[in-house]
């Protein structure tokens, strides 16, 4: 009696630990390619599925090389999201290496209105990628994560789309702070210019267009007569703030803010760092406090200027 009692024991430790095991491998191992989707995979599925990143923290986007680990790590993967449009081109270079049929891509981007590439050197047609510094492409971008996973993994669905209602959420929010800060701020005449044109897609949301970029491409830095000649439209057109890009050295900068008087501003790019859950939400948060804080200085300087 004790044996057999035993034995019952035994047996249904086996059957608790192979529930366990069949649980764990049954969970979808995601790919990301970038810090921020590592953020938006992890608000969406939680625990329900692994994350690996493509690439170890602390690499450059703007000119990384594919590595050996690259293509190892993508061979653990069951899906991998991307941006898709431009900033992660490394990736879709490791994904057609692979010759994987049964990798699944998911293009993060596929439903979100893209802003076309500024700069002097930008290719006809070019769109500009950094969809991942605005709030209403993020929230896109994050139903569009949520539906395409809850396709493969079904059993989640349900949780994967009311954690995407969740994050979604906490940016609507965001941006409704943000414009009851800003009251009846006129900042009609607000003239920006960008060391690139990453920051479209925020910069849209709150009314603001951007009158130049300095770099003629993407992470290209201007020659001498390009930045002359930048040099000059900000002083003939009156820009009043220039937003560029922290955790990126450029040394223009500093020049065009000596010879112009130019008011700076520093956005996130978000691609920078450790992979960290709340890192979109916590830079967005940053970025949007520095828009305001740019929005109201521009409206106290037009208002002391018509004094």
């Amino acid at each position: 009696m004790k044996k057999r009692a035993f034995l019952r024991r035994i047996l249904t430790a086996c059957a608790l630990l192979a529930v366990s095991t069949s649980t764990f491998a049954e969970k979808l191992n995601i790919g990301i390619t970038l810090q921020p989707y590592y953020s938006y995979v992890k608000a969406v599925v939680g625990d329900k599925a692994e994350i690996i990143p493509l690439v170890d923290a602390g690499f450059n986007p703007h000119n990384y090389l594919p590595q050996p680990n690259d293509l190892k790590r993508l061979n653990q993967m069951d899906v991998i999201v991307v941006n898709g449009i431009g900033h992660d081109d490394f990736a879709l270079k490791v994904i057609q290496a692979a010759q994987r049929d049964d990798l699944v891509v998911i293009e993060a981007n596929k439903e979100v209105p893209l802003l076309p590439a500024m700069g002097q050197s930008v290719g006809k047609g070019a769109v500009n990628p950094h969809t991942f510094v605005g709030l209403s492409t993020t929230i896109q971008k994050v139903y569009t994560i949520a539906s395409e996973l809850s396709k493969l993994d079904p059993e989640n669905a349900a949780f994967y789309r009311k954690n995407a209602r969740k994050y979604a959420k906490a940016f609507r929010l965001l941006k409704r702070d943000a414009m009851l800060s800003l009251g009846q701020l006129d900042t009609a005449g607000m003239k920006v210019a960008t060391t690139h044109n990453a920051y479209g897609y925020i910069l849209q949301e709150f009314g603001v267009d951007v009158a130049a970029v300095i770099e003629p491409a993407h992470g290209v830095e201007p020659s001498a007569s390009q930045l002359q000649e930048t040099i000059e439209k900000i002083r003939q057109s009156g820009i009043d703030v220039l937003f560029y890009e922290l955790n990126m050295p450029n040394r223009f900068v500093d020049t065009i803010e000596e010879a112009t008087g130019v008011q700076l501003y520093r956005f996130s790019h978000m691609t920078h760092g450790e992979y960290e859950t709340n890192k979109v939400e916590v830079e967005m948060r940053e970025n949007v406090a520095t828009l305001i804080e740019a929005m109201k200085f521009v409206a106290s300087k037009h208002a002391q200027e018509k004094a």
